[in-house]
């Protein structure tokens, strides 16, 4: 029987040799994250309790403290402390704070691996997909049921493929290409589909580039989002310690509910436009729109390639009067590489602000939230009313290099204007 990657990576886990999509599985977890926004102390912390029951398997459990670090106020320190002191209760050793976004985390960590089945209580938990894996987004209330048992019910998705060929023009970036792959599908155009990425552009994508595709699947309404496991994956693998896992490509037969097939010479840099993310447009079209604030950072436009290329436009440059440039680099990692490297102090000399690697202002509760009236240009992954702050701002989602443009210009820009 042919199956999709999706759908082989599913029948693993569930201990079949075959599925197909619209069965339902139970399946084994890999790996289970929990952030502190959704992690213990929603739903898991008291019913274990009133359950009496333990983790399945503490090593398979990782718990990030990732939105509400560093504490912008007591609640939120009070959060964290939750977080922190259950997972020592419950013997969790991968517990990270401070560490940034919880998605860098856990593929920097060598926490996932090709094949596996990974969840967690982020939707951008698809992200892992980036490694080969089948990773997902879920509830805490499914999460106390995958921390107790160590499996979850799963509907095995329908698939829709999304074939990217040729060489980008210049200025242009993997957030380009899944913003283009979002505004063809539209914001639930793969309601509980598979996402899955092929062609020789992707092949030709370092994996900091592929951790932006993934990562962004579930603003069509997706599943997940999934690329095959190759030589950059497994050097990627290498270098982050994991474990080489198991590699599923689909098969050429393979029944798909529908493909797309991008040349990528004829994309332009995009923008998706307040307040939706299939609100796209090319960049260039978008008109003299002027701007508050340019952000670089988070789990999808911060890690050290984008930040490089940000750099790299921005050196002997300043940014324009009256505007802010806020940099939050992905991991702790990705800020002290940066740092050495002289990265931060470029940016910082073109007039950024460079923040501690966590959330912050990607969903508005700390580090440059924007005020009524102020408008955005973010690397981020959402822009919805009030994502960042007011609801009555807007945010414009980019690529870092047309972010750092528009920091140049005060307005909204076309990076190809300084490259």
């Amino acid at each position: 029987m042919s199956m999709t990657i999706s759908e082989k990576i599913l029948a693993k886990a569930s201990g079949n040799e075959n599925v197909r999509a619209g069965d339902i599985v139970w399946a084994k977890v890999d790996r289970a994250m929990m952030d502190d926004v959704l992690g213990p102390r929603v739903q898991i912390a008291e019913h274990m309790k009133r359950l009496n029951k333990k983790v399945w398997d503490p090593d398979k459990v990782i718990i990030i403290s990732d939105h509400y670090t560093p504490p912008a106020n007591e609640n939120q320190a009070e959060i964290v402390k939750f977080t922190r002191d259950w997972a020592k209760e419950y013997n969790i050793k991968n517990y990270y704070e401070f560490c940034g976004p919880c998605h860098q985390v856990m593929v920097e960590g060598g926490h996932v691996s090709p094949g596996y089945l990974v969840v967690g209580t982020d939707s951008h938990t698809c992200m892992y997909g980036a490694l080969g894996a089948f990773s997902t987004g879920i509830g805490s209330t499914e999460m106390l049921g995958v921390v107790a048992t160590g499996e979850i019910w799963l509907k095995v998705p329908e698939t829709i493929q999304f074939g990217f060929s040729g060489k980008t023009k210049p200025g242009v970036m993997a957030k380009d290409l899944i913003l283009k792959a979002t505004g063809t599908v539209g914001h639930s155009g793969a309601t509980y589909k598979a996402m899955e990425f092929v062609g020789d552009t992707i092949r030709n994508l370092p994996m900091d580039e592929r951790l932006c595709m993934t990562n962004m699947a579930v603003e069509t309404g997706a599943k997940n989002g999934i690329i095959a496991c190759d030589e950059i994956t497994k050097a990627y693998l290498k270098e982050v310690g994991a474990a080489e896992g198991e590699t599923f490509t689909s098969d050429e037969d393979a029944v798909y509910f529908h493909k797309y097939q991008f040349d990528v010479s004829g994309i332009n840099p995009l923008c998706a436009c307040p307040h939706e993310v299939d609100n796209v447009t090319e960049i260039s079209s978008v008109g003299h729109v002027r701007i508050d604030q340019a952000y670089l950072g988070s789990c999808t436009g911060g890690r050290y390639h984008d930040l490089k290329l940000a750099a790299d436009m921005l050196k002997g440059r300043k940014i324009a009067k009256g505007i802010r440039l806020l940099v939050n680099p992905a991991s702790r990692q990705i800020w002290e590489r940066c740092a050495k490297e002289g990265i931060l102090t470029t940016l910082s000399e073109a007039g950024a602000t460079v923040l501690a690697s966590s959330c912050g202002a990607c969903l508005g509760v700390h580090s440059g939230d924007l005020a009524g009236g102020e408008v955005c240009i973010s690397s981020t992954n959402r822009n919805f009313l009030g994502r960042m702050g007011s609801k009555d701002s807007e945010v414009y989602l980019a690529s870092p290099l047309s972010v750092a443009a528009s920091a140049i210009t005060g307005e909204i820009t076309d990076p190809r204007e300084f490259l």
